[in-house]
């Protein structure tokens, strides 16, 4: 690991320029804790929980140890939210988990964790949401046939386009929209607990009973491809210290928000589970393709469309809370040297760093067009959770490298442990099981080095080149209006 550089960790710094009128641009603190865990809870409920519990009984075999799958994952997340916020609160700038492997393992894997982002682990999955909340708009129009694919991609583009404008325009907007769409996908899981409840009581039980007796193909070599699709339903936790810069009182929001967040989306999807298995057999999980309309279809009728209308609510959620969150890591990549110095700067009016947003808009919109955005996102998924891993790693490092930095909270380091080894030991195993898949995104993953190499390292570039690159910023700050930080860290 590098020795990181004490800059990073200045407390309470902003990064700010001068307009010309005795006004500064800088990122605003406006969100508070309610705004906080709205985002992380709007962030981490997306569309896993609708339909992740299929891959997690795909290799469980059994409803009592799918039960126990979900609960793990929720431990899991929990141990890792709760890590990020001991580095959120110790590193005062934003950026997440970019900046804390930047100041751990180096400049070179925090430029991985950037590129594998852009290549299609953050902006496939802006894509995949775009896709299936649009399928889900459009579902109830055509409740006879297949709904036409031209008419997804197309709605599926103006909704994309439309929350990267949100975000660009206005932080309040995009929480409060925040605010809203977690309301109604919050509720609409409320509403299958509460129905699972009510029949679990009328005593449909027959799915729980023998609950750990199974079809007999249970293989534990592939129980770890579980806690992929488990963990994959309670992703989007990473934001936890991802906007340092922007929350009031971090010290005390990051963790008080967290604690709030991770709690109810674990009790909200434990619950859920528990009420898919109420009303579905294994096999009728096992067939559908989406679980929660299948759960609507079978307990309300007619009036299950309305479970349609949630989960394209909670896609549209979770996307936006994404935006939101890694255009942040963008913004804090561009800071250091990592992406073109336009990805730092912010809008003069708005105070949003809208070029680290725009630059993820492009890259979604093409990964759109095309069906090969799920194979990009199944072959990178695994580096998701090796950066994960890394991340929380570095808690135990840094207390022993840096006994005496500030920590305003801090984690048993039992918790940062558990989860980094049982993480990297899931990543290993998958490996295993998923040679090809794996390692066709190990190969993306690396074919960033040779792009770090003459991008970030190659301080010796053409004159061409250079003036290229000023060309291009100069362009971008006339078009989006942006400047470029006056105050620099020290």
């Amino acid at each position: 690991m590098d020795t990181p550089r004490k800059q990073s960790i200045k407390p309470n710094t902003s990064i700010s320029a001068s307009t010309g009128e005795n006004e500064e641009v800088n990122l605003v603190r406006q969100l508070g804790i309610f705004s906080y865990t709205v985002l992380i809870v709007g962030t981490a409920i997306g569309s896993g929980i609708f339909i992740s519990p299929k891959g997690v009984l795909e290799y469980t075999h059994t409803v009592g140890l799918s039960m126990v799958v979900w609960i793990l994952c929720g431990v899991l997340s929990t141990f890792g939210a709760l890590s990020y916020g001991e580095l959120g609160t110790t590193f005062s700038k934003s950026g997440g988990d970019f900046i804390y492997l930047l100041e751990s393992f180096g400049p070179m894997t925090a430029f991985l964790r950037v590129w594998t982002c852009l290549v299609a682990v953050i902006t496939g999955s802006y894509a995949v949401l775009g896709i299936t909340s649009a399928t889900y708009i459009l579902t109830p129009f055509y409740p006879d046939c297949p709904v036409p694919d031209l008419a997804v991609r197309f709605l599926a583009a103006a909704i994309v386009c439309a929350i990267f404008f949100v975000n660009c325009v206005s932080v309040p907007l995009s929480s409060h929209l925040n605010v809203l769409f977690t309301f109604v996908k919050v509720a609409g899981l409320v509403v299958i607990v509460v129905a699972g409840i009510v029949l679990l009581i009328q005593g449909n039980t027959e799915n729980f009973e023998n609950a750990f007796q199974g079809d007999g193909d249970f293989k534990w070599i592939e129980l770890p491809l579980s806690f992929y699709s488990g963990l994959f339903a309670y992703a989007g936790w990473e934001i936890t210290a991802s906007m340092t810069e922007e929350l009031i009182k971090p010290s005390r929001t990051i963790p008080v928000s967290t604690l709030i967040a991770m709690t109810i989306v674990s009790f909200v999807f434990i619950m859920a589970n528990v009420a898919y298995f109420t009303v579905l057999t294994p096999a009728e999980i096992m067939a559908s393709d989406a679980v929660a309309l299948s759960f609507g279809q079978k307990v309300f009728g007619n009036s299950g469309w309305i479970l349609s209308v949630v989960v394209a609510f909670s896609c549209i959620g979770a996307m936006n809370g994404g935006v939101l969150s890694t255009s942040r890591m963008n913004y804090a990549a561009s800071r250091e040297g990592q992406l073109p110095k336009l990805v730092s700067m912010i809008h003069i009016n708005y105070k949003t760093p809208m070029p680290s947003a725009v630059i993820m808009l492009p890259i979604s919109i093409i990964l759109l067009v095309g069906d090969s955005v799920y194979s990009l996102i199944n072959y990178l998924s695994f580096t998701r959770w090796l950066f994960a891993a890394l991340t929380v790693a570095s808690v135990p490092y840094f207390r022993w490298k840096y006994p005496d930095w500030e920590r305003p909270f801090k984690v048993n380091l039992l918790i940062p442990i558990i989860f980094a080894s049982f993480t990297l030991f899931v990543v290993l195993v998958s490996l295993v099981s998923a040679p090809k898949d794996c390692g066709i995104g190990l190969l993306i993953m690396l074919a960033g080095i040779p792009v770090y190499l003459i991008g970030v390292c190659w301080k010796n570039k053409p004159m061409w080149f250079e003036e290229g690159i000023d060309k291009f910023n100069a362009f971008g700050q006339k078009l989006m209006l942006v400047v470029e930080s006056e105050k620099k860290e020290d």
